[in-house]
């Protein structure tokens, strides 16, 4: 699943390639992922303009420019916004050109055709991605349910530190949870651990302030590094140009069950914490 560094790669993308240019028509191949309806969503869409794309955790939030509307984008597991100009993919990066250059393809959902000739297409193989209409009422109280962020200005040790402190579970089920702590996902859990050498199923109400102050520094770092490498593909996360993020490179523990650790040669591991596949050293975390 794309995580706030994916997202956040792809909300830059498209705020520079996309922003204020008109919509033409839209295409829907799949309206079950259509929100409110395809009335409502065609009738907004249509010859309007995205003046702003903003984000929240794992959501794009697209601002039009009339109506006082707002298009609420999430790619869940496996979805793909990828803008192509005059049918020929932005270069930059190093494209997979194998899963682009036949676009649309059959997991295209949605096409957004612009005045210019430019589209951009939603993709997504097992379909948990969503597009939704809101006004700003209701993405108020969509983002009122969402927890501090990593590199905002909500984002303090003290909030963190009381948040940690007060659940009962493990610290890597903190992290994820997006109502206390938005943007993080598995990968980033695993690799915010390890720098903290912190084992993912400590019980967070049991973690000293050093520990905490530990975890919180990882987590900026973490996400401000994966960021800079335009985020981290394994499977089916793209950029907006239809390239492969290149933190991958940098991962230390994530899918790295059976490798030597980089830090002290102990054989990575990989367990269950969470409901999830985890990963981390079992001497340098502990």
């Amino acid at each position: 699943m794309p995580e706030l560094p994916e997202v956040e790669t792809i909300r830059k993308d498209l705020s520079r390639l996309i922003v204020n240019k008109k919509i033409v028509s839209i295409e829907i191949n799949l309206k079950r992922i259509i929100k409110p309806n395809t009335k409502v969503f065609s009738g907004t869409l249509k010859n309007n303009k995205f003046a702003q794309i903003e984000r929240i955790g794992k959501l794009l939030i697209f601002k039009l420019a009339d109506h006082k509307k707002y298009l609420l984008v999430h790619l869940k597991m496996t979805g793909q916004l990828i803008y192509q100009k005059n049918k020929k993919i932005i270069p930059g990066g190093h494209s997979d050109k194998s899963s682009i250059e036949n676009l649309p393809n059959k997991f295209t959902r949605v096409i957004f055709n612009f005045f210019d000739g430019g589209k951009l297409f939603f993709n997504d193989a097992r379909t948990f991605g969503y597009l939704k209409i809101v006004g700003k009422e209701e993405l108020e109280i969509i983002k009122n349910k969402f927890g501090i962020e990593p590199m905002t200005e909500n984002f303090k040790l003290e909030d963190f530190e009381k948040i940690i402190k007060s659940r009962k579970t493990n610290i890597k089920a903190v992290l994820l949870n997006q109502q206390l702590i938005s943007g993080i996902g598995n990968i980033y859990a695993d690799e915010i651990l390890f720098l903290a050498k912190v084992k993912p199923d400590r019980v967070a109400s049991k973690l000293t302030k050093k520990e905490i102050k530990n975890i919180f520094e990882a987590t900026g770092k973490i996400i401000r590094n994966a960021i800079k490498y335009r985020g981290t593909t394994f499977n089916d996360y793209l950029d907006a140009n239809g390239n492969k993020g290149n933190f991958v490179k940098f991962l230390k523990v994530y899918q790295k069950e059976g490798e030597r650790c980089l830090v002290c040669s102990s054989l990575i591991k990989k367990t269950k914490v969470a409901g999830r596949g985890t990963r981390y050293c079992p001497h340098c975390q502990k």
